[in-house]
């Protein structure tokens, strides 16, 4: 169904990206962030997803300052490469790939409202541009790592935000969740029981239900914001 594009970055840096088109007039578009696995079948899966629902959807390649090509799979060896990608993209100098996912947002207003989602490492990010870029119109983080930190619960968001999280997590303490909602009163959050990764339907961890029900609520948030 997608297609791969190249997004110019602010400081002139080609991005490659996936491009899901849905079938007739979009009523929106939605930017897909990845986890540590790079743009990898899940998260194309992701956006074919949304472009079926009838959004323009696109997921830039978030680890390609740092390393090209990234298309990992969720084994050991996976994890660990993703987290030191992870790392390395976080150590870049500011604004990073910040600046990535405002040209994939520029390129997804041709379709109208835009809306933002992502998983793992991809919430985090999700969460950074509701704080921090312009044109978003919402957006959605699933089990965003680090998101419910000091710092980032210290940001304050531009857009309206809609949280999911699991309660099994132990990357992310229900400790931290109710923190995170203490200090956001107008973010929705819900918590499943389920996993870390619980969206992922390559991983262990995927919980059909749990997936199900937090891709209805993403639908019906971006539905009500984006259109």
């Amino acid at each position: 169904m997608g297609q791969s594009i190249e997004l110019k970055a602010a400081d002139g840096q080609a991005i490659p990206a996936y491009v899901a088109e849905p079938k007739g007039q979009p009523r929106g578009a939605i930017v897909v962030i990845q986890e540590i696995f790079g743009v990898n079948s899940h998260i194309r899966s992701v956006a074919d997803g949304y472009a079926a629902d009838g959004y323009l959807a696109i997921a830039p390649a978030i680890f390609h300052r740092v390393k090209p090509g990234v298309e990992l799979g969720y084994g050991e060896e996976d994890m660990s490469a993703g987290m030191a990608l992870k790392a390395a993209t976080e150590a870049l100098p500011a604004p990073g790939v910040m600046q990535d996912i405002q040209a994939a947002i520029g390129h997804a207003a041709k379709a109208g409202k835009v809306g933002i989602v992502g998983y793992c490492y991809g919430g985090l990010l999700t969460w950074r541009s509701a704080c921090e870029l312009e044109g978003l119109s919402a957006a959605v983080p699933y089990y965003g790592g680090g998101v419910t930190t000091p710092d980032e619960i210290a940001r304050r968001p531009k857009c309206p935000v809609q949280a999911h999280f699991g309660d099994q997590d132990k990357w992310i303490s229900l400790e931290s969740v109710e923190a995170f909602k203490r200090a956001h009163p107008d973010v929705e959050v819900h918590v499943y029981p389920a996993n870390h990764g619980f969206n992922c339907d390559q991983r262990g961890s995927y919980n059909a239900e749990a997936a199900k029900l937090a891709r209805e609520r993403a639908l019906a948030f971006f539905r009500q914001h984006v259109g």
